[in-house]
């Protein structure tokens, strides 16, 4: 992903297999990692049951929070592909209770339709 691409937002693809060593226990039983992207520190890991969002907090990133999202607590959600000038893809969530959505960006690199699709698979269950 490069540094720049972190600062300015953008997240990327993270190999499954790393993640399922560093997260193995917040898994719930039978729950496994679909996909993950990763924000310079920050974590957003997309599992067969909930998004869970991981955010390193302080200098050292020792101190972490764990927010989990149960598919359907999702009302809906956007994506927006990266253009030629825009170079990033997006996507927006509503969670059920809250107006604004969570909002991430994505490098050009990545296939926001993929994520789109692992997102409608586990909403419209």
């Amino acid at each position: 992903m490069g540094l720049l691409g972190g600062i300015m937002g953008n997240a990327s693809e993270v190999n499954i297999k790393d993640v399922n060593k560093e997260y193995a226990n917040i898994l719930a039983e039978n729950e496994t990692i679909e996909k993950s992207y990763k924000l310079i520190r920050d974590m957003f890991i997309f599992t067969n049951k909930r998004l869970i969002l991981v955010d390193k907090q302080g200098v050292t990133g020792k101190k972490i929070e764990y927010h989990s999202i149960p598919y359907k607590s999702i009302t809906h959600f956007s994506i927006e592909t990266a253009g030629h000038f825009d170079l990033d893809a997006e996507l927006k969530i509503w969670i059920s209770g809250t107006s604004a959505p969570i909002e991430k960006q994505f490098n050009k690199s990545l296939n926001i339709y993929e994520l789109q699709s692992v997102l409608a698979t586990y909403i419209l269950r």
